[in-house]
């Protein structure tokens, strides 16, 4: 069973915000007081009614449960308060709508005596009263008969659901509270155990004389007062007794230095948080579809672990459903671009483009990213003049994708400033692939941006050659193609023996200008590979070598298919 979209109308900011589908993971984003919030509150209240109030205590024939004392719908906060006056009698409503398997379809039949056609939609009415009329969400025939069964539907999908709201506001005291319910949960289930009943009893033992002897000295004094006053007994009833051994639990990290969690900082408490209500809620699911609803992950965390808690996240969603309000672009779901939530001007809708994403983000980013979809990452300017022909010129997909803008380069300034770049393109939504010279420098940018959490094994390529324990791009190129230019432009022969070595091209490069007496710089370098990828440019057809032909070939595949994704 899965939660497939949710409808809100008229509760708090939020006048109507109808039937946002919901997916594996659904993100919504929008500016601050704007509603993203109130949606997951929406659904929270839903999800509580449904999963913690399934028994659906009947308190008319309209099968509406009371709600007054919970913290979950009050009438006076949560229905908007511009329309309290002139609708005194005005109800919030939200609309769950469930998709079912066909043997969940069976059971539905059997245990509620109802047929299903299509989803499973519940109308939860919340009105100035504080109750809750739970319905069937359909029209035409069947319609009332379905809703009479409403005790019986809540219950069927309470058994196969599951539902954790994540707030916001993460603190060591919010993840006490979770591990103390579990914590007492599962104490409970050894109350029964003779050895533990014997222990109480001992307990209760050794403090029965204590308590009588309070108990006298208490008589004694409040008789002084109160002549009327024969005795006074104090006693721990069994059920305080029972609820002291099962709260008294401390939580302690040792993160180097053991300390009580309400000590750490915040981000770690936040995390702390995340981790233990995820643990304790898919523990208590207990093969229940499970939806987690997390607001603003990002809330007190380092960069280093937004990106850390990101993966997470991305894992969990394959296992449960998620809905996740943020600010934060790392969060944003790049691929399947329908399943962010706008959230503006008290409504909701599925986002239609990047573009869309980035402007309500407030992302500012450079005018060859205005469009992308995917930027590949490439050391340095050169490497874009040579990479932009080869690809224009022999890859017909790719050179689509560059006309159309969906595919941009961007010149990292030398693979030093990989991570830099990454987290930037993060920012800008934008998805990245990275080719990298396969040189130590190269290698060791790639690991550390991968230790950072911000490059996977498979958005990296290298310009490797067999037989060469480094190489870079320019090791690809058919060295007749810029041979002339370098004998024209620098006076120097690429028929010198240091060319021939199996070293990588600017060590070659290096020793046969200085074979030559010609010197050798990093401005000279840079002149040389300019020049280099202007030849290339002039002439791609023939440009790489045939030995390096099949490593291009693969490099190519692999940006194809990241646009394919």
């Amino acid at each position: 069973m899965k939660l497939s979209a949710i409808t809100v109308e008229r509760y708090r900011s939020i006048t109507k915000a109808y039937k946002i589908r919901l997916g594996a993971s659904t993100i919504l984003i929008g500016p601050n007081n704007e509603g993203k919030s109130n949606i997951v509150r929406a659904l929270s209240t839903a999800m509580y009614i449904l999963t913690r109030e399934h028994r659906f205590r009947v308190t008319n024939a309209r099968h509406a449960t009371a709600l007054r004392g919970t913290r979950y719908y009050e009438w006076e906060r949560d229905y908007p308060i511009a329309l309290q006056e002139s609708q005194p009698n005005g109800q919030s409503v939200i609309v769950l709508e469930f998709e079912l398997t066909d043997e969940e379809r069976s059971a539905f039949r059997s245990e509620t005596h109802s047929k299903l056609t299509g989803p499973l939609a519940l109308r939860f009415e919340l009105s100035s009263t504080n109750t809750a009329t739970i319905r069937i969400h359909k029209k035409g025939r069947g319609a009332k008969k379905q809703s009479e069964k409403a005790p019986e539907i809540g219950a069927f999908v309470a058994k196969r659901l599951s539902f954790q709201h994540v707030e916001a506001v993460r603190t060591a005291q919010s993840a006490q509270a979770v591990v103390d319910d579990l914590v007492s949960r599962e104490l409970a289930a050894v109350e029964a155990d003779p050895r533990y009943l014997a222990a109480l009893a001992s307990i209760a033992e050794l403090q029965e004389p204590i308590m009588s002897r309070l108990g006298t000295s208490l008589s004694d004094t409040l008789k002084t007062f109160l002549p009327a006053v024969k005795s006074v007994v104090l006693e721990v009833s069994q059920a305080r007794r029972y609820a002291a051994l099962r709260e008294s639990c401390q939580i302690i990290i040792d993160d180097g230095t053991p300390t009580l969690l309400q000590y750490k900082g915040d981000g770690v408490q936040s995390l702390a948080a995340l981790a233990i209500m995820r643990q304790t809620t898919e523990a208590s699911a207990a093969g229940k579809n499970l939806v987690i609803a997390i607001e603003e992950p990002e809330s007190h965390l380092h960069p280093a672990s937004i990106h850390e808690l990101r993966a997470v996240l991305k894992d969990l969603s394959t296992k449960h459903q998620l809905v996740v309000t943020t600010h934060n672009p790392l969060f944003i779901d790049r691929v399947a671009v329908g399943q962010n939530i706008l959230v503006s001007d008290n409504k909701a809708r599925p986002a239609r483009t990047v573009a869309e994403l980035r402007e309500i983000l407030g992302v500012r980013i450079s005018d060859n990213l205005t469009s992308a979809d995917l930027a590949l990452l490439v050391e340095g300017e050169e490497d874009r003049i040579a990479l932009h022909a080869l690809f224009s010129g022999l890859r017909p997909k790719l050179c689509s994708a560059l006309e159309s803008g969906t595919l941009a380069f961007e010149p990292m300034g030398g693979a030093s400033n990989l991570s830099y770049r990454l987290t930037g393109l993060t920012n800008a939504l934008c998805l990245q692939h990275v080719f990298l010279d396969a040189d130590e420098a190269g290698r060791r940018a790639a690991q550390v941006a991968s230790d950072a959490g911000l490059l996977a094994a498979n958005e990296v390529n290298y310009a490797a050659c067999l037989g060469k324990a480094e190489s870079e791009i320019e090791d690809w190129y058919e060295p007749d193609v810029y041979r002339r230019v370098i004998q024209q432009q620098f006076r120097v022969s690429l028929d010198a023996p240091p060319f021939r070595s199996k070293k990588k091209w600017s060590q070659r490069m290096a020793e046969t200008f200085k074979k030559q007496a010609q010197d050798w710089s990093d401005p000279i370098e840079a002149a040389v590979k300019r020049a280099v990828a202007a030849a290339v440019a002039a002439n791609p057809s023939s440009a790489i070598a045939p030995a390096h032909a099949e490593g291009f070939a693969a490099f190519a595949m692999a940006i194809e298919q990241r646009l394919d994704d």
